[in-house]
C-alpha cells in the first residue's frame, strides 16, 4: 500500500510540473505568437557586452573627469606653451604674469617658438600682441600661415595684433622722457610700448637685441628703459616673451647681461654644429618661483611647428661644440 501511495504521489508531482510547463509555454506564446521562447533561459551575450561597455564607458568618463579636474587644479595660476614636449620641461607650467627671456643664436628657432606659443594662447581666447622690431607684419603673418595657422582670422576678430615698431622711435622717446625727468630713473614707458586701446594678456617682443642696437653709445639709457619695461610687465600681469640674440652656444643670454637677471625665466635655444650639420637643442635655464627640468634636450622644426623631445638629452654635443 505504501508503495502504491508513493507511486500515485509521484504521478501527481509529474503532472504538476507538466501543467506548470504548459502554462508557461502558453503564456509565452500569447506574448510572442510567432516564436516560442524556451523555458530554459539563455545567456544573452550581446546584452552583457552592451552592459559591460556601458559601465566601462561611464567609468572612463568618470575617470576622465577626475583627471581633467586634477589637471585644472594642478596648473591653476600657470600657463602652458602648447608646444609638444616643451611643457614636459615645466613641472606645472609657467607662472601667470611671468616675463620670459627667449635666447639663442641666429636661426635657432626663437621667433617660431614665440609665434607657436602665441598661436596656442589665441586659440584659448587670450588677447595677444606680437611686437616686431625686425621682421615686417606681413612676413610674420605669412610665416604663421606656413605652419597651417590662421593669424588673419584672429586679427580680424581683434584677438591678435602684430605690429612692427621702429626701435629708434623708442630711443627718441626715452631720451625725451629722461630729459623731462632730469635724469631720474622713473619714467613712464607705457605710451611707448602699448598700441592704443589694446590690452594684451600675452606679449612677444622680437627682439631686445634690435632695441639695444638703437641705444648704441647710450647704454645707461637702455638699462633704464629695460628696467622700466620689466617693471611695467610685472604691473600689468601679462605673460611676456622677450627674444634676445646670442651666440649659438651662449655664456651671456642677453645684450647686456642685465635682461636675464630681470627676467623671471630664461629659455635657451641652441643650434649645435655636429660635423657638417646642425642639431637644435633647448633648455629651461631659469624659472623663478617654479620647478623645471634641468637638462638640455633636442627639438626640431617641422611643417606643423616645433616639437621638443624631452627624453633626448644632448649635453655631450654642447660640450664638444664649446671646446
Amino acid at each position: 500500500m505504501k508503495h502504491a501511495a508513493g507511486k500515485v504521489e509521484e504521478i501527481k508531482k509529474k503532472r504538476s510540473i507538466k501543467d506548470n510547463i504548459l502554462r508557461l509555454v502558453k503564456r509565452t506564446k500569447n506574448k510572442s505568437p510567432n516564436k516560442l521562447i524556451p523555458i530554459r533561459k539563455k545567456i544573452d551575450l550581446s546584452a552583457i557586452k552592451k552592459e559591460v561597455a556601458r559601465e566601462m564607458n561611464e567609468g572612463v568618463k568618470s575617470d576622465s573627469n577626475i583627471r581633467s579636474a586634477a589637471k585644472t587644479e594642478e596648473v591653476k595660476g600657470y600657463i602652458k606653451t602648447g608646444i609638444e614636449g616643451l611643457d614636459a620641461l615645466f613641472k606645472k607650467g609657467i607662472p601667470q604674469g611671468t616675463s620670459m627671456l627667449v635666447a639663442g643664436g641666429a636661426g635657432s628657432g626663437k621667433t617660431v617658438l614665440c609665434l607657436q606659443m602665441l598661436n596656442y594662447q589665441i586659440a584659448k581666447g587670450k588677447k595677444c600682441l606680437f611686437m616686431s622690431f625686425e621682421e615686417s607684419r606681413e612676413n610674420l603673418i605669412k610665416h604663421m600661415e606656413g605652419f597651417g595657422w590662421k593669424p588673419r582670422d584672429y586679427i580680424q576678430k581683434g584677438s591678435l595684433m602684430i605690429e612692427r615698431f621702429n626701435p629708434f622711435d623708442i630711443t627718441r622717446s626715452v631720451d625725451a622722457l629722461l630729459m623731462e625727468a632730469k635724469g631720474e630713473l622713473l619714467i613712464d614707458i607705457e605710451p611707448i610700448i602699448f598700441p592704443v586701446e589694446f590690452k594684451p594678456e600675452f606679449i612677444v617682443i622680437d627682439s631686445l637685441t634690435a632695441i639695444a642696437s638703437a641705444f648704441v653709445g647710450k647704454e645707461d639709457s637702455y638699462r633704464i628703459y629695460i628696467e622700466q619695461l620689466f617693471r611695467f610687465f610685472e604691473k600689468i600681469g601679462a605673460n611676456t616673451f622677450l627674444v634676445a640674440e646670442t651666440k649659438q652656444v651662449p655664456t651671456i643670454f642677453s645684450q647686456t647681461g642685465v635682461e636675464e637677471f630681470l627676467a623671471d625665466g630664461v629659455i635657451v635655444l641652441y643650434s649645435l654644429k655636429t660635423g657638417n650639420t646642425r642639431e637644435k637643442a633647448i633648455e629651461v635655464l631659469k624659472l623663478r618661483g617654479a620647478e623645471h627640468e634641468h637638462k638640455v634636450v633636442a627639438f626640431e622644426i617641422t611643417t606643423k611647428g616645433i616639437i621638443v623631445y624631452p627624453e633626448q638629452e644632448v649635453f655631450a654635443e654642447i660640450k664638444e661644440t664649446e671646446d
